[in-house]
């Protein structure tokens, strides 16, 4: 087994907040984690007291093509007016690098459960699939 694949232990709080220092972002609150399965998941607050999410990719988990194809797709949901969180971009760059992990940053937005007996939300997404 490669040992490169486990370097996410060296993800570290202070790794993370230099990587969004160097992005312009000063982060005012802790960072914290979501639920993913594959990936570092973290919510915080800027000095702004603007949301976002920054996901850092599990290493040798994707390629960059891999994962600017899920940016670009997200991208183009927004720009059908979708309404999905879609990357946020630095100097044109959706995927960023920092000490060789992959990471994107996201608006934090707020958002429900799917409830599937609920007319209106069924003719939400039927509207979306639609389009």
């Amino acid at each position: 087994m490669n040992n490169s694949a486990f370097t996410f232990q060296t993800l570290h709080p202070d790794t993370i907040m230099d990587a969004l220092f160097e992005q312009g972002i000063r982060v005012d609150s802790g960072l914290t984690p979501l639920n993913s399965y594959e990936n570092r998941v973290y919510q915080f607050q800027d000095e702004d007291r603007r949301r976002f999410v920054v996901k850092f990719y599990r290493p040798e988990r994707w390629t960059a093509d891999q994962i600017l194809e899920e940016h670009q797709f997200a991208l183009q949901l927004v720009n059908d007016e979708v309404p999905v969180a879609a990357p946020v971009a630095f100097n044109g760059q959706t995927l960023l690098n920092h000490q060789g992990f992959y990471f994107a940053v996201f608006p934090s937005v707020g958002g429900r459960q799917f409830e599937a007996d609920n007319i209106d939300q069924m003719e939400a997404v039927g509207r979306y699939l639609g389009r």
